[in-house]
């Protein structure tokens, strides 16, 4: 349905269930690249006692190798044409294989723990070998979806519709990575005669079923969305973008710099949370209780989901009112609350506090993301404008890049923060210090990136005026879409 909006352009409606289905996506998105930092400390440190630098390291230069797959799929997705599009098919055939492949990342055995090569465990290097295959398969899908979001309308405020309706299932999907270790810690997986449980077991088990969701919901997006510029802009266009255009040129673009800087600052500020939180949990709040801390931290995972559920609407709304700006700056003052206050919330005396520190950062961080998304569509309008050209593929896997190195110097500042804090791995009780320095990073880092992203969004020059004057030129150029 269209609406008559300023300066006599239509107001473009997306149809509630195709919002839906492409908000599906996010559920591969969270699980095929978030589930595995999330999770890999608790499997491959605490359970099978891989040195935590070595965990932080693969971690790093897992992210450093996916940065750089990127740019290729955008590039590629970019320049592919089809009958069905030039995003839709990687979606299709890239989510199927990566939710079957998902579980292979699991496929470790603990008799490898004590077996070195070239110096280092050999678990050490199946996390990297696997992960070289792995990678560039789901990077194959999330680039042409997070491209396809781009795409669906020419519309200011409708595109940040379309990424609350995102913001708000990942949040619901992001608690199948909260979930992940309570998952382990039922009775199928406990070993026999002891108390402890068999956390990699649980793993593949869980990573099983969560496949073949992603490859059932690939094919959902792959039936349900459009690409809407296709055969009005892309066809058009006869010159091939040059995977150049990925690495370099989408760089000369001021504002598409600022979001980079503004994304980079939260993701290297806010990525070692989800490591050192739960590190805090279980052994400041717990006591060193791994069970009872895989349970807060489910129940923290509720928190931050509820939390992203009112984020994203809530930050819309503040959007509309005035624009996507001033949204991003209400976001990070919010974050700043809820991290830093983690300082406090944190506390084995009242110990479901904790949970509300959770529910800011999940507000927080569903807005954020939300307005990046959102912004981003802008930019690639601005982008037309001086180009002609649609290089949503360029654009998205540029800027995922950059967010993925904030977020391995993130995995790798954890490990260093584990290992420099004194933490002693079989010991149930930390000391005081080993503590205090795992809470003070907690709180610190992440509100300094905070500082970073209020800084950077006022430097931002596509107001909402801005950007219907660009879509007014547009139409006028090649039509509507």
């Amino acid at each position: 349905m269209n609406q008559t909006v300023g300066q006599g352009q239509s107001r473009d409606r997306i149809p509630i269930l195709t919002k839906f289905s492409y908000g599906l996506g996010t559920a591969l998105d969270m699980w095929g690249f978030w589930l595995y930092p999330s999770v890999a400390f608790a499997a491959f440190h605490m359970y099978l006692g891989v040195n935590p630098m070595l965990v932080g390291l693969a971690l790093t230069l897992i992210r450093f190798y996916d940065a750089f797959t990127d740019p290729i799929a955008g590039w590629l997705s970019d320049n592919f044409r089809s009958k069905h599009g030039r995003r839709r098919p990687f979606i299709l055939v890239a989510g199927i294989v990566s939710g079957l492949g998902l579980p292979v990342l699991f496929l470790v055995s603990p008799e490898w723990v004590g077996i070195n090569f070239l110096g280092l465990s050999v678990v050490f290097w199946y996390m990297l070998l696997s992960n070289l295959i792995f990678i560039p398969i789901i990077s194959a899908y999330t680039v042409p979806y997070n491209s396809l979001g781009a795409e669906m309308t020419p519309d200011y405020e409708e595109r940040t519709s379309v990424m609350t309706y995102r913001s708000v299932m990942q949040k619901i999907f992001e608690v199948g990575n909260f979930y992940a270790l309570r998952f382990t810690n039922l009775a199928w997986f406990l070993i026999p005669g002891t108390e402890k449980k068999n956390t990699l077991l649980g793993m593949q088990v869980y990573t099983s079923i969560l496949g073949v969701v992603m490859a059932v919901f690939a094919l959902i997006i792959f039936l349900r969305v459009k690409e809407r510029y296709y055969e009005k802009v892309v066809l058009k266009t006869k010159e091939p973008i040059r995977l150049v255009s990925s690495l370099y040129e989408t760089l000369k673009c001021f504002p598409f710099r600022m979001m980079l800087y503004l994304g980079g600052s939260f993701t290297l500020g806010t990525s070692m949370v989800g490591t050192l939180g739960y590190y805090v949990t279980v052994y400041y709040v717990c006591g060193g209780d791994n069970r009872s801390g895989d349970n807060w931290n489910f129940w923290m995972g509720l928190s931050f989901m509820l939390g992203g559920l009112l984020g994203g609407p809530i930050l819309n709304r503040v959007a509309y009112l005035f624009d996507k700006q001033k949204a991003v700056i209400v976001a990070a003052w919010i974050g700043i609350l809820g991290y830093g206050g983690s300082w406090f919330l944190y506390t084995p005396l009242i110990p479901w506090l904790q949970t509300t520190a959770s529910g800011l950062m999940g507000l927080s961080s569903a807005g954020l993301w939300m307005l990046h998304s959102s912004i981003g569509a802008d930019i690639i309008d601005y982008d037309e404008l001086h180009t002609g050209k649609r290089r949503e593929g360029s654009f998205t896997a540029c800027g995922s890049y950059i967010l993925k190195l904030g977020n391995a110097f993130g995995g790798l500042l954890a490990g260093m923060v584990i290992k420099w804090a004194g933490f002693i791995h079989g010991q149930q009780e930390q000391s005081p210090q080993t503590i205090f320095w795992f809470r003070s990073m907690l709180a610190a880092i992440p509100v300094a990136g905070l500082i970073l992203v209020i800084l950077f969004i006022l430097r931002f020059n596509l107001t909402k005026q801005k950007c219907r004057e660009i879509r007014t030129v547009l139409e006028q150029r090649r039509g509507t879409v």
